[in-house]
């Protein structure tokens, strides 16, 4: 069931962000009691139904939601802003007409909203962050707003840096030109609602600023409740509306489904809502204190490291770790050989505008799987090893490539230093007694190594991630992606 790294001893970014055996048991509990309810079924199941309103209620009143405020439980992050793109743009188009649907936000936006834009024929236009505080552009924002646009967004805070938007700004943009705000709070929603709480001021960010019509909250992070639940939020039922599905005609009898999936895990609901009655506001708010603290002093030494740089300031949890004298990759390789898993990023100021119209993969992009599957054998430790060759001996992937991607793949240099970075997600085992001092001795002394030889260049894997970001048709690594996801699904069967 586990991988290489101690994640309960706090050498993981993000990933797991509570663990204790006395909520283990209380989840356990609570699942067994209700791994049969099926909330499709209220009249049958009931209490589960309650239990996720009250979810929703709970999470809306602590974004300070009004007596019209509403949503629904999701079963993640991505099914949260999923719905929300789907609920725009069917108001959109009943309200407006508008029949081309696009979405803007920054660079630094969860790729959820590419995934709806993919689902949802939404056009997505990405534009810029600033390169100092790595925050949305809003006069970028303003210059793309459309005829055919229908929501702005807004991350506190995002995935890469950290750091908030600006929400207050965007949404006076959103009440200027009529358009939706929604507020991405995903990562660190159950953060940001206690820090004032916890001592720690923040810019307004939820239903309290005028125009933020919607926000979506991952419960599974820090709310600490089983994966596979998260919140919509919404400022008026007529923008909730839009999200359900109702089918009248059906022979089986009038359906309504309020999200995705038809039958949902009753039990993942309700220890959902047992996990936050649990904790409560003062359990919420002593966690986010020592997450933040944490965070802070982990930000403030790393600081002080010769060599290293923090990307823009740190809003809640995630610290973001660059430099300008070597590259990056090779500390996160280095705390990778003494246990630690940290995330590579790539593009500090985002690699420029851009549209993202919903994809239609052509029959060349999908041809040459099977034979690229029959070439590795994931299940195996050493897998990822046949990599490099991989790259470099398989077939083109289509007739129009056929000369371009050997010749990327052996010239592409890969990312020089300033176009890297990685970033540590703090959760709550970071905050455990010892685990960020060695967290900062790992790294003070594995930079004090690389600073003795910072001109060398990253090898392996991380050099072959360095030189797929360097490949100016983004496509082909697209393919790539798609190969290794394929791959995750390959059993000896398929020899």
């Amino acid at each position: 069931m586990r991988g290489d790294y101690k994640w309960e001893e706090g050498y993981v970014s993000g990933a797991v962000y509570y663990f204790n055996t006395d909520l283990i048991k209380l989840l356990t509990d609570v699942y067994t009691l209700a791994s049969y309810t099926n909330p499709l079924h209220p009249d049958i199941f009931p209490g589960v139904c309650k239990m996720e309103a009250e979810v929703v209620r709970m999470t809306a009143n602590l974004f300070h939601g009004g007596p019209s405020s509403c949503g629904t439980m999701t079963t993640g992050g991505t099914e949260s802003i999923l719905m929300a793109c789907k609920a725009y743009r069917d108001y959109a188009r009943s309200e407006w007409g508008i029949k081309h649907p696009e979405i803007i936000l920054p660079t630094t936006s969860h790729p959820a909203f590419d995934k709806a834009g993919l689902y949802f024929g939404i056009r997505i236009t990405h534009t810029p962050v600033d390169p100092v505080h790595y925050k949305a552009d809003i006069n970028a924002m303003r210059r793309a707003i459309g005829r055919n646009t229908i929501l702005l967004v807004g991350s506190t805070p995002n995935f890469p840096y950290g750091t908030m938007d600006d929400i207050e700004e965007i949404a006076a943009l959103g009440r200027q030109y009529n358009i939706p705000v929604h507020v991405d709070a995903c990562l660190g929603g159950f953060l940001v609602i206690f820090m004032e709480q916890a001592g720690y001021k923040l810019p307004p960010f939820d239903f309290s600023v005028p125009g933020v019509t919607s926000i979506s909250a991952d419960t599974h992070k820090y709310g600490f409740a089983p994966k596979g639940s998260s919140v919509i939020l919404y400022s008026e039922p007529k923008y909730r509306h839009h999200q359900f599905c109702v089918t009248t005609d059906w022979p089986g009898g009038v359906y309504g489904s309020p999200t995705v999936n038809g039958s949902r895990a009753g039990g993942i609901i309700a220890a959902c809502w047992a996990t936050m009655v649990s904790f409560g506001l003062n359990g919420y708010v002593d966690a986010t204190k020592k997450i933040v603290e944490t965070t802070k002093r982990i930000d403030k030494r790393l600081r002080e490291i010769d060599g290293l740089f923090i990307f823009g300031s740190p809003a809640t949890s995630v610290i973001a770790i660059g430099s300008k004298v070597f590259h990056i990759y090779r500390l996160s390789d280095a705390l990778t050989t003494r246990g630690w898993n940290l995330n590579p990023l790539q593009y500090p100021e985002g690699p420029c505008s851009k549209l993202v119209d919903h994809y239609q993969p052509s029959h060349s992009q999908i041809d040459p799987v099977p034979s690229l599957l029959t070439t590795i054998n994931p299940l195996t430790p050493s897998w990822s090893d046949s990599v490099p060759s991989l790259l470099t001996t398989t077939s083109p992937l289509t007739p129009s490539r056929s000369d371009s991607v050997p010749s990327l793949l052996t010239t592409t240099s890969p990312l020089t230093p300033s176009q890297t970075l990685i970033h540590l997600c703090v959760t709550y085992m970071h905050t455990m007694n010892g685990v960020a001092d060695r967290f900062i001795a790992d790294v003070e002394e594995e930079v004090a190594l690389i600073m003795k030889d910072p001109g060398k260049e990253v090898d392996g894997k991380l050099a072959m991630y360095g030189m797929a970001q360097k490949i100016p048709d983004r496509s082909i690594v697209g393919d790539f992606t798609r190969f290794f996801l394929d791959s995750m699904y390959y059993t000896p069967a398929n020899q």
